[in-house]
């Protein structure tokens, strides 16, 4: 009874006008720039943070969730119809959508993606719902060593769940903890690692990695590829809806993909992404029936599962964020940023001393997830439009904007300055097929990680069994050394290795 006494208030919160509008604001937003290849919901959000600083708390982060569920359903309509993820968890998504695309079956494919993530982002806000309290005792039962032991794992968990080498994973995370030490020390009050500029004692702005590396590396790469190779389809999509054989298909596809996210969205570093590869994997295992299309040559229970899996997978992931104040992937990075400049310390406590904003925005994921389906379905014909706008007038556009945002955060055009290197920087990630969304994670991380650890050796005085001795700790570092162990096993290796093949 108290679930429901909890979202009564929730959506007491989200129904009203301003928050309403929000809600459609982050929705119609994060579609429209989610929809453009190759800017996901982690340029989209670290481009529209700026916007959100004169907003109420409440408001600005119903936008920014609808935004983040506005471009995942706007990255499968690019992954379907241009073979460009919008973003790294509808790489998947391409090789079945795209397929159905070039057979003229466009869509169903981008219907299958809309309620199949429909479907999933009811569910995963269920489950968001249901276990979040639980959750947040248990983290009242966490001291500084408990903490720090929890961002180890989550930073082991990024690195293991992060696509590609596991060397270049690590490099990610320990570069993203090195620039995450620039700027005045905690303890001492002393300058580190500035070199003398007085811009960098207060350290790098977040905003301004997360545009540069996620919002112009992608822009840049976009521009190296030959316009030749960008194929869009300008012809009208015939057919929207499903025939009643694709719902039959689809809709275990959607269940098993929906529980699957559920379940691997709330792993730290990545979760939404494992779990479409996990999904797709599942499918690919399952049965086929006489006559069903091949994988990989357009059968939409390719396109449904792992679009239903990143869906539930994203919704869950807020879990570790607002239980334990614990970031699980770049995406809640974002959030964290989006909280801490709004005055909210991320954890345990927004439940008890704001829960008109816990509830809220809980309550504004179902109201955004139904404003999507109805927004994205009728707008099917407009988003094929928009993608045949040339890069030439898109792209000046959105750097444009990148730059004013950025420089709207401090008045300060040494920031604008920092983004472009940081777009280089970002491009030669690209380049060097380096994730970049560790780094991200560890920038953010580093530093908690950093006053967690010194807090606990100051309450031990200097002792380092701390991190052993309690029950808590003990556990979660133990749990790290096994991940460890069992990705270094060769048979999971290659495992590994052969998961997260694009075929």
């Amino acid at each position: 009874m108290e679930l429901f006494e909890h979202l009564s208030l929730g959506f007491g919160v989200a129904f009203t006008p301003i928050n309403l509008l929000y809600c459609l604001v982050g929705c119609i937003l994060g579609t429209l720039i989610g929809v453009l290849p190759g800017i996901g919901p982690v340029a989209t959000i670290a481009m529209l943070l700026p916007a959100t600083y004169a907003l109420p708390p409440v408001s600005a982060l119903i936008m920014l969730a609808g935004i983040y569920y506005g471009a995942q359903y706007g990255g499968s309509t690019t992954a379907i119809l241009v073979n460009l993820p919008g973003e790294s968890s509808s790489v998947v998504t391409c090789i079945d959508g795209y397929q159905m695309a070039r057979k003229g079956r466009a869509g169903p494919a981008l219907a299958a993606a809309g309620l199949g993530s429909f479907f999933a982002g009811c569910v995963g806000t269920l489950i968001l719902a249901a276990f979040a309290p639980p959750l947040t005792e248990l983290a009242f039962k966490f001291g500084p060593a408990e903490y720090f032991a929890l961002m180890t794992l989550g930073l082991i968990g990024a690195v293991v769940l992060a696509s590609g080498s596991l060397l270049k994973a690590i490099a990610m995370i320990v570069m993203g903890l090195l620039l995450g030490l620039v700027g005045t020390d905690v303890n001492s009050g002393v300058a580190r690692f500035s070199f003398d500029i007085p811009e960098l004692t207060d350290g790098i702005g977040f905003v301004v990695i997360a545009m540069g590396v996620f919002g112009y590396g992608e822009i840049i790469s976009n521009l190296a590829q030959p316009e030749h190779e960008r194929e869009v389809f300008t012809a009208g999509v015939s057919g929207l809806f499903p025939t009643k054989q694709d719902f039959k298909d689809m809709t275990p596809a959607v269940l098993r993909g929906t529980f699957l996210g559920s379940a691997l969205g709330i792993l730290p570093g990545g979760g939404a992404l494992l779990a479409a590869f996990a999904a797709y994997a599942l499918e690919k295992k399952m049965k086929m029936k006489p006559g069903e299309v091949r994988f990989g040559q357009g059968n939409i229970r390719g396109v449904a599962a792992p679009e239903s899996a990143n869906n539930a997978g994203s919704q869950t992931s807020f879990i570790p964020l607002l239980t334990l104040g614990i970031p699980p992937n770049a995406v809640m990075a974002l959030m964290v940023g989006a909280m801490t400049i709004h005055n909210i310390q991320p954890g345990p406590q927004v439940m008890t001393s704001n829960p008109e904003l816990f509830w809220g925005l809980i309550a504004s994921m179902w109201i955004g997830n139904a404003m999507l389906v109805i927004l994205n379905l009728p707008l099917i014909g407009i988003w094929i439009k928009l993608l045949t706008v040339p890069y030439r007038y898109l792209f000046p556009a959105i750097v444009l904007f990148c730059a004013i945002g950025v420089y709207s955060t401090n008045n300060n055009t040494w920031d604008v300055w920092m983004v472009g290197l940081f777009g280089i920087i970002g491009y030669s990630f690209v380049k060097l097929g380096c994730e970049p969304a560790p780094l991200l994670l560890g920038f953010i991380l580093g530093p908690m990680m950093e006053e967690n650890l010194r807090r606990a050796l100051l309450l031990s005085r200097g002792d380092w069994s701390v991190f052993v001795t309690r029950p808590l700790s003990a556990g979660l570092l133990a749990a790290a050394v096994l991940m460890i162990i069992i990705v270094m096993l060769p048979a999971v290796k290659n495992k590994r290795e052969e998961a997260f093949v694009e075929e």
